[in-house]
C-alpha cells in the first residue's frame, strides 16, 4: 500500500508529489478528512494517539461507504478504492514521508503547538503541515517551529463528506507554495477552497458565533425554547438546521472549546462571551449526536424531531389593510395581501373606513408617527423591541425576512398592552397570506433578527435588499 501511486486528476495546474497525505486525529473531523482525501485519489495514513482509534475510524468509514453504495449514492468500485487508500498507522514517525500532514487534534493551542513541533522535527523541511483549527490563529500554531512558511490553516466543516467548503488560512509566515498546494489538495478532495484571514474564527466561524451565542441567550432569557428557535431558523431564515441542531452535530464540547478560544483571543470581547448552557450539558454527558443526547435526544436512526410542516396555502380574505413603509418587505406584503383579496390602502390616498390591520413595515422608526390608526396595529421589530416601538400602545410586533413566499414563517410578539383583538388580527393576516405563525418573547429583532445580526440589534441591510429605512 505504501508505494501505491496516488490518482492525481488534473486540477489547477499545481503539481502535487506522488506521496501519501497524513491525518493526525481520528475523531469526527479527522475521520471525515481522511475519507474525502482517500475519495479524492490520495493515499492516506491516519494516526491517533489513542490505541485502536485509527482502525475504528477506518471501519466507520467503511460502514459509511457501504451505506452510500446501498443507497445508490456511490458505486462498489469507488467505495472499495477509497477504502483501499486508507491506512491506519500506530506511530507518528510513519508520517515522516508524507508530503502533507493535516492536524485534527483538540482545540487547544498548547496541544497543537507540541504536535507541530514534533511533526516539524520528524518530517522533511518541505512537508506542508496544515491545522484544522476552528478558531486559533494559524500564526500562533506555527510559533516556534522551523520553516514556518510550510504551516497553513485548512479548516473543514462537519460533516466533512457533506460540507464542500474549506477555508485556507495564511499565517503571517505561510508561504505561497504551501498555500497553493493546500488549495489544490482541497480541490482533489472535491471541496471548494476559499482564502480567509488569520484571526479568531477566520470567516465562517466568525459569522456563526452570533448565530449560536445569541440563540443560547434567547433561550436563557426565555424568549423561545430551543425547539422553536431552530424551527424559526429553518422556516423563517432558510437555514438547513437551526443553531441548536448545529451545536449537537458539531459536538457541544467542541463548540464550547471554540467559544472559549474565541473569547480569549478577542481579549474578552463581551459579545463573544460564552453562556453557561454548554458546560452544564457537558457535565451531564450530553455532547450532542455523538452521545445521542444534547439539546435533543436521538433514537437509533438518528431521529430527534418531527418533520417541518409543509407550506401554508393562502386563504381568501377581505377588508382594508394599510401597510406603511417603502421597503422591499412592505412591497412584498402588499403584493401578497392583494393576492388574497385584501384591499391595500395608504394614508395618502384619502381612503376611509376601518382597517383589518395597520402594518408598519419600516426598518427604522417602526411604531412612530402612527396617529389615530383606523384598526389594530402590527409593527416590525427589526431594530428595536415591541416595548420600544409601541411605547405602551395596543400594538403587536412581528418579524420576518424577504423574499416573502420563500420565507414560510413569521414571528409575532405581544406586550403588556397588546389586546387579544390586536394579537388575533395580526395572526389572522399572516395566516391569510400563507405564513406559519409562532409567538415568541419580546426582544430587539425577535429570534431571527437577533441570531443573524452579528451581535447588533439591527439585521444587516442585505436582509431587505434594495430597501430603504423609510
Amino acid at each position: 500500500m505504501n508505494g501505491e501511486p496516488a490518482l492525481m486528476p488534473p486540477g489547477s495546474g499545481v503539481e502535487l508529489p506522488d506521496a501519501p497525505i497524513g491525518v493526525v486525529g481520528a475523531g469526527t473531523m479527522g475521520q471525515g478528512i481522511a475519507q474525502v482525501a482517500a475519495g479524492g485519489g490520495m493515499h492516506v495514513r491516519l494516526f491517533d494517539v489513542a490505541d485502536g482509534a485509527a482502525e475504528r475510524a477506518v471501519n466507520r468509514i467503511g460502514d459509511l461507504l457501504k451505506r452510500a453504495v446501498d443507497r445508490g449514492r456511490s458505486t462498489q468500485q469507488s467505495a472499495s478504492e477509497t477504502l483501499r487508500r486508507l491506512e491506519p498507522v500506530h506511530d507518528l514517525e510513519e508520517l515522516a514521508d508524507c508530503f502533507m500532514v493535516i492536524e485534527a487534534a483538540p482545540e487547544d493551542l498548547a496541544i497543537k503547538q507540541d504536535l507541530f513541533r514534533d511533526l516539524a522535527a520528524l518530517c522533511g523541511p518541505d512537508t506542508i503541515i496544515a491545522t484544522n483549527t476552528s478558531s486559533i490563529p494559524v500564526t500562533a500554531v506555527a510559533s516556534g517551529i522551523d520553516n514556518p512558511e510550510r504551516v497553513v490553516g485548512m479548516h473543514f466543516f462537519n460533516p466533512v463528506p457533506l460540507m464542500k467548503l474549506v477555508e485556507v488560512i495564511a499565517g503571517m509566515n505561510s508561504g505561497a507554495r504551501a498555500l497553493a498546494a493546500t488549495r489544490e489538495v482541497a480541490r482533489r478532495m472535491g471541496r471548494e477552497p476559499i482564502d480567509a484571514a488569520d484571526g479568531p474564527g477566520f470567516l465562517v466561524n466568525r459569522c456563526s458565533r452570533p448565530f449560536l451565542l445569541e440563540a443560547q441567550r434567547l433561550m436563557q432569557e426565555r424568549v423561545a425554547d430551543h425547539h422553536l428557535i431552530d424551527r424559526i431558523a429553518r422556516l423563517g431564515g432558510g437555514f438547513r438546521m437551526g443553531p441548536f441542531e448545529l451545536s449537537d452535530l458539531v459536538g457541544i464540547d467542541v463548540g464550547y472549546d471554540i467559544a472559549r478560544s474565541f473569547y480569549e483571543l478577542s481579549h474578552n470581547e463581551p459579545r463573544w462571551q460564552p453562556t453557561g448552557i454548554p458546560p452544564r450539558l457537558i457535565a451531564a454527558g450530553r455532547l450532542g449526536r455523538k452521545s445521542r443526547r444534547g439539546y435533543y435526544t436521538y433514537d437509533a436512526e438518528g431521529r430527534y424531531r418531527d418533520e417541518d410542516p409543509s407550506a401554508r396555502l393562502p386563504e381568501s380574505a377581505s377588508g382594508q389593510v394599510e401597510i406603511i413603509g417603502q421597503t422591499t418587505l412592505a412591497d412584498q406584503l402588499r403584493r401578497l395581501a392583494e393576492g388574497t383579496g385584501y384591499t391595500v390602502v395608504g394614508r395618502e390616498d384619502g381612503t376611509s373606513g376601518p382597517r383589518a390591520l395597520v402594518i408598519d413595515a419600516r426598518i427604522a422608526n417602526a411604531g412612530t408617527g402612527i396617529h389615530n390608526p383606523a384598526g389594530p396595529v402590527a409593527v416590525l421589530c427589526a431594530g428595536n423591541s415591541l416595548a420600544e416601538a409601541s411605547a405602551g400602545k395596543d400594538y403587536a410586533g412581528f418579524h420576518c425576512l424577504p423574499p416573502m413566499g420563500e420565507t414560510r414563517l413569521v414571528e409575532l410578539t405581544r406586550g403588556t398592552a397588546t389586546s387579544e383583538f390586536t394579537a388575533g388580527a395580526t395572526a389572522h393576516f399572516f395566516h391569510a397570506i400563507g405564513m406559519h405563525v409562532v409567538w415568541v418573547g419580546d426582544t430587539p429583532g425577535l429570534v431571527l433578527g437577533a441570531c443573524t445580526s452579528s451581535g447588533s440589534a439591527t439585521p444587516p441591510a442585505s436582509c431587505w435588499a434594495g430597501s430603504s429605512a423609510s
